[in-house]
C-alpha cells in the first residue's frame, strides 16, 4: 500500500523551469520507466517567445496491441500524437496538413483562441489541404488541454482511428514545487481479431448500440500502451496530468488504499488541494493529480471502477467490472524527502451572478438539445462580447451526457441545487441522468460561431449540437 500523507504548507516553494520540468524530467529513460509520456512536438522557431510546429494527419500502420498491426489515422505518425507545449503568453504557429482521405479540421480543446482557429465544424480542411492554426495562449490559462478532430459527422470515427494528442500550457510562477510530471492519456478501443479498428454498419444491432451508448472498446490505452508501469521513489511526489480522450466512456480512477491530492482541473489549477480518493473524469475532461510513492519495493495499480452512465436497455454487461489501467512501482532505490505542497496554489476569481445579461435554458434529451437535432445554419444561442450568462443544463433522460462549450472557459454555480464545493474553470461538465447543474460564463473576447454539444462523440456526430453565436 502506498502511503497517503502529504506535507502542505502555506509556504510557496521556487517553482522550476517551465520548459524544463516536462520536456526534461518527465523523460522516462532516467529510470526506465515503461509508461513513457508521448513525445513533443519539435518547436521550428527561433524567435523568442514563439512555438512553431509542423502537424500532419495520415493514415498508417503501427501496433496498438502486441503482436498485431492495426490501421489508423495518426497525428506525426504516433498514437496518441505528439504533445503540444507552450508556455503562457507563447505565440503558437501550428503548420498542418491534412493527408487523409477525407475532410477533417484540429479542435484545440479547452483553450480560448480566435474563432478562427478554434477547429470547428465551420472550417472544415479537405483531403491534401493545409491550414495554419495561429494563436496566442494568454495568461492565466497553465493547465492541460487536447486536440482531436472536430469534422461535422465524423469526430468519433476520427479519435476512435486514433487522432488525439495532449497540450500542456505552462505557467512562469507555477506554485508547485519541481516534480516529476507524467502525462497520462487515457483512451479505449475497439478490434476485430485481424487488428482492424471495429466500427460496425451503423444499421447493424452492434451500430444502434454504439449510437446509443457512445462507443467502448474493451482495450483500455494508457499513452497507446495496455498496462504500462510507472516507476516512483519511496517519499517521492508525481503530478500526472491525466486526459480523457475516449469517444464515449468515463472514467472513474482511483488507486487502493491511497488517497491523491488534485490540484487541477479543465481550466488549470485549483485554488487549494483537494484530498481524494478517486476522480470522475468525463470524455474530454482533465485533471491533475499529485501522486505519492510508498515504501520501498511496493506495487499498486490505477484502476477504472465501475460507473453507471448508461440507460437500462443498453447497459453494457460489464459495466460493473473494474479495470487496472496501470502498474505503480514502488523502486528498491532510496527513499526521497517528501516535498512541501503549498496550501494555496492560486486565486480564481468567482463571476458575478449579479451582474449576467441572460440565462439560458439548455435541455439535454435523447439526441436533441432544446429539441432539435444540430444545423449549422441555424444560431441557437445568440449574445455579445463582454456578456456574461447563466445557463442552466438539465438532462432529462436516463443516461448521462458531458456537456461542452468551444472558446469558454466556465464556473460551475450548482448541481441539483447544491453548490459547488471549490471554484474552478471548466470546458467540461458531466451532467448524470435527470440532473441539472448551472454553470456562469462571460465572452470576454473573440466574437463568432461556437460550438456547444454532448462530448459523446456519437450523440455529438448524430447532431446533439448547436451554435453559440458571440458577436462584436
Amino acid at each position: 500500500m502506498l502511503l497517503t500523507v502529504f506535507v502542505l504548507s502555506a509556504t510557496l516553494v521556487a517553482p522550476s523551469s517551465p520548459r524544463e520540468t516536462f520536456a526534461a524530467r518527465a523523460n522516462p529513460s532516467a529510470t526506465g520507466d515503461l509508461a513513457s509520456n508521448p513525445p513533443l512536438l519539435v518547436n521550428i522557431s527561433k524567435l523568442p517567445r514563439t512555438v512553431e510546429v509542423n502537424l500532419t494527419a495520415a493514415v498508417t500502420k503501427l501496433s496498438l496491441q502486441p503482436g498485431v498491426v492495426s490501421e489508423v489515422f495518426a497525428y506525426n505518425g504516433h498514437v496518441p500524437g505528439p504533445t503540444l507545449d507552450v508556455r503562457e503568453g507563447d505565440r503558437v504557429i501550428i503548420h498542418f496538413k491534412n493527408e487523409l482521405p477525407e475532410p477533417t479540421t484540429v479542435h484545440w480543446h479547452g483553450i480560448h483562441l480566435p474563432f478562427e482557429s478554434d477547429g470547428s465544424p465551420f472550417h472544415p480542411i479537405k483531403p491534401g489541404e493545409s491550414k495554419d492554426y495561429v494563436f496566442t495562449v494568454r495568461p492565466g490559462t497553465a493547465g492541460t488541454y487536447w486536440y482531436h478532430p472536430h469534422p461535422d459527422h465524423r469526430t468519433g470515427f476520427a479519435i476512435g482511428k486514433g487522432l488525439f494528442g495532449a497540450i500542456v500550457v505552462h505557467a512562469a510562477d507555477d506554485p508547485l514545487p519541481r516534480l516529476t510530471e507524467k502525462l497520462l492519456v487515457l483512451s479505449d478501443n475497439r478490434f476485430l481479431q485481424d487488428g482492424t479498428i471495429d466500427f460496425p454498419d451503423p444499421a447493424s444491432h452492434h451500430g444502434g448500440i454504439d449510437e446509443e451508448n457512445g462507443r467502448e472498446g474493451p482495450v483500455l490505452f494508457v499513452n497507446g500502451q495496455v498496462l504500462p508501469r510507472i516507476q516512483i521513489r519511496s517519499g517521492e511526489v508525481q503530478r500526472w496530468r491525466v486526459v480523457n480522450s475516449s469517444a464515449g466512456r468515463i472514467f472513474r480512477i482511483a488507486i487502493p488504499g491511497q488517497t491523491m491530492l488534485q490540484v487541477g482541473t479543465d481550466g488549470g489549477l485549483l485554488e487549494k488541494p483537494v484530498e481524494v480518493k478517486e476522480v470522475l473524469l468525463t470524455t474530454g475532461e482533465r485533471v491533475e493529480l499529485l501522486v505519492r510513492g510508498g515504501a520501498r519495493g511496493s506495487s499498486t495499480v490505477l484502476q477504472n471502477l465501475p460507473y453507471d452512465r448508461y440507460s437500462p436497455q443498453t447497459r453494457p454487461a460489464d459495466w460493473n467490472v473494474t479495470r487496472d489501467l496501470l502498474t505503480l512501482e514502488t523502486t528498491n532505490l532510496p527513499p526521497v524527502t517528501p516535498p512541501v505542497i503549498p496550501a494555496t496554489l492560486t486565486k480564481i476569481v468567482p463571476l458575478d451572478t449579479t451582474k449576467a445579461t441572460a440565462v439560458r435554458t439548455i435541455i439535454f434529451g435523447q439526441g436533441i438539445i432544446n429539441g432539435h437535432t444540430m444545423d449549422m445554419a441555424r444560431v441557437d444561442v445568440s449574445t455579445h462580447v463582454g456578456a456574461t450568462e447563466i445557463w442552466e443544463i438539465t438532462n432529462i433522460v436516463g443516461m448521462d451526457h458531458p456537456f461542452h462549450l468551444h472558446g469558454f472557459q466556465f464556473q460551475v454555480l450548482d448541481r441539483d441545487g447544491v453548490k459547488e464545493p471549490y471554484l474552478a474553470w471548466k470546458d467540461m461538465l458531466n451532467i448524470p441522468k435527470h440532473s441539472t447543474a448551472r454553470i456562469i460564463v462571460r465572452y470576454d473576447d473573440y466574437p463568432g460561431k461556437w460550438m456547444f454539444h454532448c462530448h459523446i462523440l456519437d450523440h455529438e456526430d448524430h447532431g446533439m449540437m448547436g451554435v453559440l453565436e458571440v458577436k462584436p
